[in-house]
């Protein structure tokens, strides 16, 4: 069985150096090429996926609808906020440099990078918290994060692997995940069993493939990346 990861292609606020989280971008023309060719690499392949998943934000979203029109595919697709970005809390839409500038470089890869730290909490008042997304209508107070750590993200994102995901690779299923840096970064780092401290360090790069051929238990017999 084949688990596939992709990041997102390029977004306006990856364009733009902002931090994003949970706002809805879109992808830049780069970023559809990025996708394009994410599905130009994984026809060559010869996977046929049968289940594939994707956050509710459109960059990802779009990102597998490229990619499947590339496939030239019909692929039963599910959407989930669990498999959502990194929430940034009252970062997003700042600019990285000039939060680096007014916090400093070492706060801001703490905040970017550590596991455990969260990035200053956004207000429920505030224009950007999720609970003005009509998207996010069914979820519970308690489920719209103020920010998040990538602990917190991995905690949601892993669970929703286990529980939804997973069941159909021990199907025998070929399954697609297009998502973000870090849902990704977190659902990484539980099938590649990587520590706390060295997660900090592992780069997600946009629109490149990565496979995962596994067992009938869903462990790793073998990976690589279709960026070379």
């Amino acid at each position: 069985m084949y688990l596939v990861l992709v990041r997102h292609g390029e977004s306006l606020w990856n364009q733009e150096n902002r931090f994003t989280g949970w706002t809805d971008v879109p992808l830049t023309e780069q970023g559809k090429k990025e996708a394009k060719h994410a599905g130009i690499l994984l026809k060559r392949t010869g996977i046929s996926f049968e289940m594939a998943y994707t956050s509710v934000l459109k960059r990802a979203v779009d990102t597998l609808s490229i990619i499947k029109e590339t496939l030239g595919e019909e692929i039963l697709t599910i959407e989930n906020w669990h498999l959502n970005e990194r929430h940034y809390g009252a970062l997003q839409g700042l600019n990285k440099d000039e939060t680096r500038q007014k916090y400093g470089e070492k706060q801001v890869q703490l905040w970017r990078r550590s596991f455990e730290v969260t990035p200053p909490t956004l207000s429920k008042a505030d224009d950007r918290y999720p609970g003005n997304d009509p998207k996010y209508k069914d979820l519970t107070e308690e489920e719209l994060p103020l920010t998040e750590s990538l602990k917190d993200t991995m905690n949601r994102a892993v669970s929703y692997f286990l529980q939804e995901i997973r069941p159909q690779i021990v199907s025998g299923k070929d399954v697609l995940i297009v998502a973000h840096g870090n849902s990704l970064r977190a659902i990484r780092m539980y099938l590649e069993k990587i520590s706390a401290e060295e997660i900090p360090h592992l780069e997600i790069p946009l629109g490149i493939p990565l496979i995962y051929e596994m067992d009938e238990n869903c462990h790793i017999i073998k990976q690589y990346d279709l960026g070379k």
